[in-house]
């Protein structure tokens, strides 16, 4: 009998000693409130987001009938993009759920007369409008 004791006092206390890490750790959980409910979005609990609406910008380039433009201008992630003759009068809507955006629009047309407005949230934010040979024109706003 004193033999078989000398050969499994080891793994015995092993097992015994796994088992009340074991069992500690599960009352830590439950201790310390590590429970998916709290924290999961939407409980309540944890600091969610407060919905809102997206923004919408809408750019806009107006002048004489027939005319053509070059129009550059920053999407809402303030990617340079360029659109080489396009015909007036000429919009794009854009759509973030940022808070804040930097709109700017440039274009420059062949007739002698040309605008630009940028629209947010059917909110006119600015107008600007040029006369002179192959007119040039820029809108600008700053935190839309």
């Amino acid at each position: 009998m004193v033999g078989i004791v000398k050969r499994a006092w080891i793994p015995l206390l092993i097992v015994v000693v796994v088992v009340l890490a074991g069992a500690l750790v599960y009352r830590m959980h439950g201790l310390f409130g590590s429970d998916n409910e709290i924290t999961r979005p939407g409980a309540g609990l944890a600091d969610d987001a407060e919905p809102f609406n997206p923004k919408v910008v809408t750019y806009e380039i107006f002048g004489m009938a027939g005319a053509v433009a070059t129009i550059n201008y920053l999407d809402l992630d303030a990617t340079p993009q360029r659109v080489d003759d396009a015909s007036l009068p000429w919009t794009i809507t854009l759509r973030t759920t940022k808070p804040s955006a930097s709109a700017t629009i440039i274009a420059q047309g062949d007739g002698d007369s040309i605008g630009c407005r940028v629209v947010v949230d059917d909110e006119v934010r600015d107008e600007q409008s040029s006369t002179g040979v192959n007119a040039q024109v820029s809108c600008l706003v700053k935190s839309a």
